[in-house]
């Protein structure tokens, strides 16, 4: 059996990143409005998120925001089998990127996230220019 490439685990682990931003988001909310309105339908208007729940509940959402132009460059790449040192280099950017982003975000961190934010972004960038050279 051979080992996957380094685009299929970078697929995988991102899935597993986003993942790990809905649960922390989740369970940051449920400590700032309680487990019952967790378990609850939430049909009550309540103010945002603040703080770090609100924090983590925005890079939730920027990270559904880029994950599926990460996951389409990386499919297109596969099914093309374009994989070269462009993808595996995007794939390692967007990952690491997007691994260090969340911390940042989490506590308030400026100038330094938008910066990791543009290298993870670049990784994307990297892995599209692999399916066109």
């Amino acid at each position: 059996m051979t080992s996957p490439s380094t685009e299929v685990v970078g697929l995988t682990c991102g899935a597993a990143l986003g993942l790990l931003h809905i649960v922390l988001a989740s369970h940051a909310a449920s400590l700032q409005r309680g487990y019952r309105w967790t378990a609850g339908a939430r049909d009550e208007i309540l103010p945002p998120l603040s703080g770090v729940a609100g924090r983590l509940a925005r890079a939730s959402a920027n990270f559904l925001e880029t994950f599926p132009y990460f996951a389409a460059a990386l499919v297109g790449v596969l099914v093309t089998s374009s994989e070269s040192s462009w993808s595996k280099v995007g794939v390692w950017l967007y990952l690491v990127g997007r691994l260090v982003y969340l911390p940042l975000y989490a506590f308030g961190v400026i100038l330094l996230r938008s910066l990791v934010w543009n290298i993870a972004t670049f990784g994307i960038v990297a892995i599209y220019v692999a399916l066109f050279v």
